[in-house]
């Protein structure tokens, strides 16, 4: 394993060692008192996290588990996808695999949807429910998914929310934003190993999920809220992982929910600031996601024209660094950084120094 500090790769992220030591504990019954008790625990950390008051499920699963059960469990009618880029396509994809009418409201990779495209898409006709994502990790782009869901509320639809990479990393207000469901993964900023998903469901959204003779069962959310509420999983849940999030969640409430959104937003202007210096020295071309809507999380980088990703990555991977290739439409145009979980700007200035030095002599080796 390297070394804390050299892995910024848009998911998964790097994990601490204490975190990744957690994971040799015993097994425990998943049924008994002792995981009731450590689920408990979980649901007070993720709860801050989510900012709700609603159980927050805990899948044994990839977060693309719980974006197809977003889509089982909305209700009955066609759905409005918001698509900017891999991952929100690949949410109206699952939406058209579950058999149902999509709708998609495209803009060009690295701009978000606007509200005003929202609400008149809404207006034309009814839709059961939109879905968005809030970090586009292919772009790098920040959708306002507030401003979405009053939308989508105001014309009698269900919001439906991938924050991928953004729970842990961006600010996210469920309540207060009235989301209706809204999932994660724990590889992202949450700087856990791969394998765990979380997600939050609005009283409305379980309420009508409950009408459905067809939600499916694995990622049935009635059976989440009654186990959640019991202080278990409705499956046998992956424990070690559990244990890992114990720790990690420790650790974020002893940091604060509002110190880490303000770390990855410190990080996010640091990235910004050096982008901007490198595109003016000729080293980049600019920043894919659109000033004033940029993630966190994760910049994808614009490179020069006679540069692809491929002679980026493998090059700084040897001065010890690991960030991603473009992803989806962007692929071989970009790189991207994944500054979340527990990094800081300090060791994202090594980074990113080491990537100076590696587009330099990448550039040299192609002129």
């Amino acid at each position: 394993m390297t070394s804390f500090g050299t892995f910024f790769l848009p998911g998964p992220t790097e994990v601490r060692a204490d975190v990744l030591q957690s994971m040799t504990q015993p097994m425990i019954a998943h049924r008994g008192a002792a995981f009731e008790s450590l689920f408990s625990e979980l649901q007070t950390g993720l709860r801050e996290l989510f900012r709700t008051t609603r159980p927050v499920y805990v899948s044994s699963s990839s977060a693309t588990g719980l974006m197809e059960g977003a889509i089982r469990n909305a209700p009955a009618g066609p759905i409005l996808s918001l698509v900017n880029g891999a991952f929100a396509e690949r949410f109206a994809d699952i939406a058209r695999s579950c058999d149902r009418e999509v709708r998609v409201l495209r803009v060009a990779d690295g701009d978000i949807v606007s509200v005003a495209a929202v609400a008149q898409a809404l207006a034309e006709r009814w839709y059961a429910a939109v879905t968005v994502v809030h970090s586009e990790t292919s772009t790098g782009a920040l959708s306002d998914i507030a401003a979405v869901a009053r939308a989508a509320h105001a014309h009698g639809a269900m919001i439906l929310v991938d924050s991928v990479t953004g729970v842990g990393g961006a600010p996210v207000l469920t309540d207060a934003w009235d989301l209706d469901f809204i999932f994660t993964g724990s590889q992202k900023a949450l700087a856990l190993p791969p394998g765990l998903a979380f997600a939050v469901a609005s009283e409305r959204y379980l309420l009508q999920a409950d009408s459905l003779s067809n939600r499916g069962r694995y990622f049935d959310v009635v059976e989440f809220e009654k186990a959640a509420r019991k202080h278990q999983t409705p499956n046998t849940p992956a424990v070690s992982l559990l244990y890992a999030t114990q720790v990690q969640l420790r650790a974020m409430l002893a940091e604060g929910i509002d110190a880490r959104w303000a770390r990855h937003e410190a990080m996010r202007v640091a990235t910004e600031r050096w982008a901007m210096e490198r595109t003016a020295e000729g080293l980049l071309t600019g920043i894919a996601a659109a000033p004033g809507v940029r993630s966190p999380t994760v910049t994808a980088l614009q490179l020069p024209a006679r540069l692809r990703d491929s002679d980026v990555v493998p090059a700084l991977a040897r001065r010890g660094f690991t960030i991603g290739t473009g992803y989806g439409a962007l692929v071989g145009s970009t790189v991207r950084v994944g500054h979340m979980g527990d990094h800081t700007v300090r060791g994202l200035a090594q980074c990113l120094d080491a990537l100076t030095d590696t587009l330099k002599d990448a550039l040299r080796t192609v002129s």
